[in-house]
Formats: C-alpha cells, sequence, structure tokens
C-alpha cells in the first residue's frame, strides 16, 4: 500500500512546484506592468499632456478627448479601450487580455493620481523628449510582460490575419491619422511635437523590449573563415557553425555566429583585420533555451 502511495505523493509534489512557479512567474509579470504602467503615466501627466502633446493610439484620442469635453484622461483610457480588450479577448487570448485590462487599469489610475502635479518643463522640444523616453520604456516592459496599452494593436492584430497589411502598417495608418488630427485640436507645431514623441517612445520601446543585450545572428562569408572563426572564439568566447555551400564547383564557407547588440563593433573590428572585403549579414534573432550566454570581451 505505501509503495502506490509514494508515487502519487511525488506527483502531487512535482504539480504543487509547477503550480508554485506559475504564481510567482505571474506576479513577477504583474509587478513588471505595474511599473511600466506608473512610467508610462509620469511620461505623460509630467511631461506630454501639460504640454498638449500626444502619443498615439488611444491614448492619443483619449489626451483629445480630455482636452475637447474637460473630462479626465484617465476615463477616456479605460472607456476607449474596453471594446479593444473586448475584441482581444475573443480573438487573440484571455491571458493577453486581462494583462492588459490590468495594464489599462493602472495607467488610467497613475494618470488620474498625478493629475495634481504640475508638468516638469515648459520646453516642448524637452517635454517630447523626455516624454517620449519615459514613455517607451513603460509600453516596452508592458509589452515585454504580455500586455498591451493600445487597444489599435488589439484591431491590427485582427486585421493582419485577414487582410494583406502588417500589423506595423496597420498601426502607422491609425496612428498617422490620430497624429494628424492633433494638427487641428492642439496646433500644427504641437503636431510635429507629437509626431517628434512618438518617434523615441517608439524607439525606445523596441529596446526596452529586445534589451541592450538583445541577440544578433551573424553571417561571414570569407575565404579567410578558419583565421576569423579563430579569433571570434578567442576574442569573443563565442561558439560558431561553418557553412560549407557548393557554387558552380566552387566551395563557399560561412561563418555563422549569435552575438549581442554590443558585440557587433567588436566582431566587426575582428573581421576587418582578417579580411575587409568580407561579407557580413546581421540579423535579430530570438532564443529559446540556456546554452547562450554573454562571454567577456577580449
Amino acid at each position: 500500500m505505501k509503495r502506490r502511495l509514494k508515487p502519487a505523493k511525488h506527483h502531487l509534489r512535482k504539480k504543487q512546484k509547477r503550480l508554485d512557479r506559475n504564481f510567482f512567474k505571474i506576479c513577477r509579470k504583474l509587478l513588471s506592468i505595474t511599473v511600466g504602467a506608473a512610467l508610462a503615466s509620469i511620461g505623460l501627466e509630467i511631461f506630454l499632456i501639460p504640454n498638449n502633446i500626444i502619443d498615439g493610439g488611444v491614448v492619443g484620442i483619449s489626451i483629445m478627448a480630455s482636452y475637447l469635453s474637460g473630462l479626465p484622461v484617465g476615463l477616456f483610457l479605460l472607456v476607449l479601450n474596453l471594446p479593444f480588450l473586448f475584441l482581444g479577448y475573443r480573438q487573440i487570448g484571455k491571458t493577453f487580455a486581462l494583462f492588459t485590462l490590468y495594464a489599462v487599469i493602472c495607467l488610467s489610475a497613475g494618470v488620474s493620481l498625478l493629475h495634481v502635479f504640475h508638468g516638469m518643463t515648459d520646453d516642448d522640444i524637452l517635454a517630447a523628449l523626455f516624454g517620449g523616453v519615459i514613455l517607451g520604456m513603460g509600453v516596452g516592459l508592458i509589452i515585454r510582460n504580455g500586455g498591451s496599452l493600445d487597444g489599435t494593436e488589439i484591431v491590427a492584430i485582427i486585421f493582419d490575419r485577414r487582410t494583406s497589411f502588417s500589423v506595423g502598417e496597420i498601426v502607422m495608418f491609425f496612428n498617422l491619422f490620430i497624429l494628424s488630427s492633433a494638427g487641428v485640436v492642439f496646433g500644427w507645431e504641437n503636431a510635429m511635437y507629437s509626431l517628434l514623441a512618438y518617434y523615441v517612445a517608439f524607439k525606445t520601446i523596441d529596446v526596452t523590449i529586445e534589451g541592450l543585450n538583445s541577440t544578433k545572428g551573424v553571417f561571414i562569408v570569407s575565404e579567410h573563415y578558419i583565421a576569423i572563426s579563430d579569433a571570434i572564439k578567442a576574442r569573443l568566447g563565442r561558439e560558431y557553425t561553418i557553412i560549407k555551400s557548393n557554387d558552380d564547383k566552387n566551395y563557399t564557407y560561412t561563418i555563422f555566429v549569435m552575438i549581442t547588440r554590443l558585440e557587433i563593433a567588436k566582431l566587426k573590428l575582428i573581421v576587418s583585420s582578417f579580411d575587409k572585403d568580407a561579407m557580413i549579414a546581421i540579423s535579430s534573432v530570438e532564443i529559446e533555451g540556456k546554452r547562450f550566454r554573454k562571454k567577456a570581451i577580449h
């Protein structure tokens, strides 16, 4: 009888550990989303909104609607996002929709709480730059943890499945319309500052999601492939793969190596020291597993 119970107890312990890991993982994601929403709130209420500078998507629409109606921005952020959240729940997934709902609620609360504070600067350029960076960090942190702040992105994902347009193209169309509307509401000079803030936020989101150490896949075509690959191993500490291909009875050797963004400049110096005419192709890659680790650069 005892022998039969042991496997069951072991199975229950494994199940409990798995549940605990999932619980802590969800808590970590919710904490990160909370921090992201707080940063986004600061970027909006301390920098952008006091200077009549908007962001794209539902956030931009909410800022303009608040300006025209006198109602709180947080109210519009919540109300305007609800229909998109319903679509996201039905079309994309429950987890994404719930994380997005939590992020939107945190942003609405944060914007409402910070509304009593005055803007940090009256300089539109400083407001656009710093507001864009802080907003982009917040949005990037939320996206990185499985949520979103912008309902138009949900629509873009749904349209992407049913049309020939990409998600980026659809989002860009929405935002061009919204940023153009800012010219009518706030004036064209503020619309240009809004475009600057949007661009800065967009680039910051990219860095926040990928990280400074984002992984790059590099293909190097050179006759000096042995010397280059040995130098990569010795000076970057990276493993590599040599691909041999046959083209019109002539063999071509290509080195493939995965590095971080911070190692690109060093890699180019290594390659050029052996072959200035070598072809280098660099692309972003997504890594699963734990074998890829950052090494010291020599």
